[in-house]
């Protein structure tokens, strides 16, 4: 067993062995299935295609698909539209997924892990006049089918590969398939080539060890074999600067609410202005995790349609983007409403708009900005505005005032999180009270009292400037699904943390010399314990040094080797 163990040891570092992978294996690991959605005058938006064929999809997720793939009518979207959407997998399908992703997801930021009960779609839709079609147009959706949140690489890889499949045919399609089927796994933290149609796409997918707000550059190099390479400077992101230019003078608003997990609808005039913005908006409270549903873009055809216009509760906990002017009807009694003109970068810096009243949105012409009568907890931040207002009088470049918006968010959510983050530390208990001999310590319990009491001295105006009612903020925080998000992967990573503790201080016990003062029942329920403990490492990926498992293996070994030889038997055998 020892040269296993060890081959076991090599595996977690390189994650090679698992590679000895199927037919789909690696083109499963970055995608579901990509979907061509056509027209048809009979049957309407129709998937034409599925790639590759054994893909599973249920009834009910074609037909998400077929409406979210393409833009609703009066979009007017002429020519080749790119945009996303993200939509419920139907449950009880098993995930065949090999144990090694689950490893990458671990090394992934937490805002970056993907959720597994929703895919996303990624789309571009081309309508061009054509006088042979009986509609006098060509319509159709090249789609990929992802749980990963890779906007910006699969956008990249969309626009490489979408015009030449519409000039072409299903050949393509399938070549496209089998060439990320040679893609490697998508490894936090490593430079990945990832070949397509003749292009290499490099890029580098972050992780959770990353500093927030710093993106590794990804180096251009000049192939020998010359082929074209692209350097992807990030794989998620979007244009900060060009989705928040429209309410400009709302960002620190806009960062509340989506802080605190508030309703929010974003009316744009096409789906990929919708679902930039709503991607944006569910980004700015980065690097913590936004843990409501959001809808990128959303049509009256899904099928959360009526569960979330519903008038008979609140509007839920959700970010949705929509195009379709019957939801300016629908959604008027929802409190916070974005309206979005056409994304333009501004040439001349955007004019001071007052919040608008929610009243005034009845007609479907109103103008762009946020309506909401909600109150800012915090004074507003001038020098951001003064800032980006200055990079636009100077023809900033767009990624530079995007950098700068993306790290003022960033400082803001940081000043917010860093008094949370000190103070739930501190109910990890001593390290002193960590007996072998007993189960682990609790962690203390969350107490809102003593959390606002450590505030006065420790709160945020250690790290930010900005006035106003901070504590408000926090007491309105504590009630979200963002904070309960929050606490709950925090208590998970300390009880972890505390099992691991558990585990080296018996590896750091004589424990044969224990065994020998006491009886052969107890002994046995001892080896059986200390099993139990090693298997729980493995299935928990507790934060346990390799020897420190070694170690107690040897241990059990030993008190094992020490019995009868009967007993000898059977404990060798269970539990292995």
């Amino acid at each position: 067993g020892t040269a296993g163990a060890a081959a076991g040891d090599a595996g977690a570092e390189r994650p090679e062995p698992c590679l000895s992978l199927l037919p789909w294996d690696r083109f499963s690991a970055w995608l579901h299935c990509v979907c061509v959605v056509g027209f048809d005058l009979e049957l309407g938006q129709a998937v034409e295609v599925i790639y590759p064929p054994h893909s599973k999809l249920t009834d009910k997720e074609k037909t998400n698909i077929c409406y979210l793939s393409f833009p609703d009518s009066n979009s007017g979207c002429h020519g080749d539209t790119q945009f996303c959407f993200r939509f419920r997998r139907s449950p009880g399908r098993k995930v065949s997924f090999c144990c090694f992703l689950d490893q990458l997801d671990r090394d992934l930021p937490v805002y970056l892990k993907k959720d597994s009960a929703y895919y996303y779609g990624y789309v571009y839709f081309r309508q061009v006049r054509d006088k042979s079609l009986k509609r006098g147009y060509f319509q159709k959706s090249l789609v990929l089918i992802s749980k990963l949140p890779y906007v910006h690489l699969f956008r990249t890889m969309l626009k490489q590969i979408a015009p030449e499949y519409f000039e072409k045919s299903e050949a393509f399609l399938e070549a496209v398939c089998s060439d990320v089927d040679r893609w490697p796994p998508p490894v936090p933290g490593q430079v990945l080539q990832l070949p397509i149609m003749g292009v290499i796409m490099k890029l580098r997918i972050p992780t959770y060890r990353d500093k927030p707000g710093t993106t590794p550059i990804v180096q251009n190099m000049l192939q020998a074999d010359a082929q074209i390479s692209m350097a992807l400077p990030t794989v998620h992101e979007v244009d900060l600067f060009r989705c928040f230019c429209p309410v400009f003078f709302h960002i620190q608003m806009l960062w509340e609410l989506v802080l605190l997990g508030e309703p929010l609808v974003v009316m744009a005039p096409s789906p990929s202005e919708s679902s930039e913005t709503v991607l944006a908006l569910v980004s700015c409270i980065s690097p913590l995790k936004y843990c409501s549903d959001f809808r990128p873009y959303f049509t009256i055809h899904d099928s959360e349609f009526k569960e979330y216009t519903t008038r008979t509760q609140a509007p839920p906990s959700v970010i949705l983007g929509v195009t379709n002017p019957f939801f300016a009807k629908t959604l008027q009694h929802w409190p916070h409403i974005i309206r979005i003109g056409d994304i333009k970068l501004p040439g001349e810096v955007p004019k001071q708009v007052k919040v608008k009243k929610l009243k005034n949105l009845k007609t479907l012409d109103s103008k762009p900005g946020v309506y909401t009568s909600y109150k800012p907890y915090l004074n507003k931040d001038e020098e951001i505005v003064k800032q980006l207002q200055k990079g636009v009088q100077q023809k900033r470049p767009t990624e530079a005032q995007s950098v700068i918006l993306r790290r003022y968010f960033l400082e803001l959510t940081e000043s917010f999180i860093i008094p949370l983050e000190r103070y739930v530390a501190s109910l990890m208990p001593l390290q002193k009270s960590i007996s072998p001999w007993k189960s682990p310590p609790q962690l203390r319990q969350f107490s809102q009292e003593d959390f606002m009491k450590t505030l006065e001295k420790a709160g945020p105006q250690l790290t930010s400037g900005l006035k106003g009612d901070w504590i408000g903020l926090y007491r309105h925080f504590l009630k979200s699904p963002n904070f309960d998000g929050w606490f709950r992967s925090r208590q998970k990573e300390m009880t972890q943390k505390l099992e691991a503790l558990h585990l080296e201080a018996l590896c750091n016990e004589n424990l044969v010399f224990w065994s020998q003062k006491h009886t052969e029942v107890e002994t046995v329920d001892l080896v059986l314990k200390l099993k139990n403990k090693l298997l729980q490492a493995d299935r928990e990926h507790l934060p346990v040094k390799t020897d420190t498992l070694k170690k107690l293996q040897t241990h059990i070994n030993d008190i094992i080797l020490a019995l009868p030889d009967d007993l000898q038997d059977i404990l060798l055998k269970t539990g292995t």
